[in-house]
């Protein structure tokens, strides 16, 4: 495959997971990348398109991530929108990130395609990096994973690995119009994640089950954002259903070697510190 120059880069969900590590990515060979976030100037927000023309002004490629879920209500009409936008500005190259077994995003998928513009879809589901750098860190560092009863396994992937595949498909030919299904090189259950941890940051966290209804009650209880209970609500009762219970060879075919593995993970973030507990003062 041949290098291709991007030209000034749109990065929508700049600060999040995937965008972030995409960033850096592309400033490290010389890419001039626009900071999608509603914290940028100009500001991104998925909920005001008043600035969404002035985002595009000259962009070459986007990367699209849309928060908090495209499975969310009205996801598929800011799709749209953003699609047209693009097109209308000019843009060259779209890099959608998907939720892998979602039937909305799927349509949103199907938006992207049908835009005019060449375009790759990177597929993913529950990231290793959610017990790192998400929702559930507080969980590692309590030493208690409590999650929705579940035993389903899933083939959580590594947001690095993320990453390389969108990098690839905005910086080098031969992407246009794939689909890239990526996971993880195993299927793993909650149970399993608890103690691969817990081997990596050489103390015991414990996966605890509970009722779906309670957990959901007690996000809500928290005072967690709305949409972020709507989205676990939803990908517990319906993503963690058997559906992605499967290995694909997205991010093989995509850069040429194997996904990174859980424990790959683990070791690194417990060797990083982002897992030590608080010295007591």
């Amino acid at each position: 495959m041949n290098s291709i120059d991007p030209g000034t880069t749109l990065v929508l969900g700049a600060k999040g997971k995937t965008g972030s590590r995409i960033v850096r990515r592309l400033e490290a060979i010389g890419v001039t990348v626009r900071i999608g976030s509603r914290s940028a100037n100009p500001a991104f927000d998925w909920n005001d398109e008043s600035n969404w023309d002035e985002c595009m002004d000259g962009i070459g490629t986007v990367y699209i991530s849309y928060a908090p879920d495209l499975a969310m209500p009205g996801a598929t009409d800011s799709i749209r929108s953003l699609v047209a936008k693009a097109k209308a500005a000019g843009v060259k190259k779209l890099v959608l990130l998907s939720g892998r077994g979602e039937e909305e995003a799927q349509a949103c998928e199907r938006i992207v395609a049908e835009g005019g513009i060449d375009w790759t879809v990177v597929r993913a589901s529950w990231f290793n990096q959610n017990f790192s750098e998400g929702a559930f860190i507080d969980m590692v560092l309590q030493g208690n994973i409590t999650l929705p009863e579940n035993s389903v396994p899933e083939p959580f992937v590594d947001a690095d690995d993320i990453a390389d595949v969108a990098f690839a498909a905005m910086t080098q030919s031969g992407h246009s119009g794939e689909i890239y299904e990526v996971t993880g090189p195993r299927l793993m259950t909650l149970e399993q994640v608890a103690e691969e941890i817990s081997a990596a940051c050489g103390r015991t966290v414990a996966y605890t089950p509970v009722p779906h209804d309670a957990f959901i009650a007690g996000l809500t209880a928290s005072g967690a954002p709305e949409d972020v209970v709507w989205m676990l609500d939803y990908l517990f009762a319906t993503v963690l259903d058997g559906r992605n219970e499967y290995l694909t060879d997205g991010v093989q075919r995509a850069i040429g070697r194997p996904p990174k593995d859980f424990s790959d993970y683990a070791r690194s973030v417990a060797s990083s510190g982002m897992w030590d507990l608080p010295k007591a003062i």
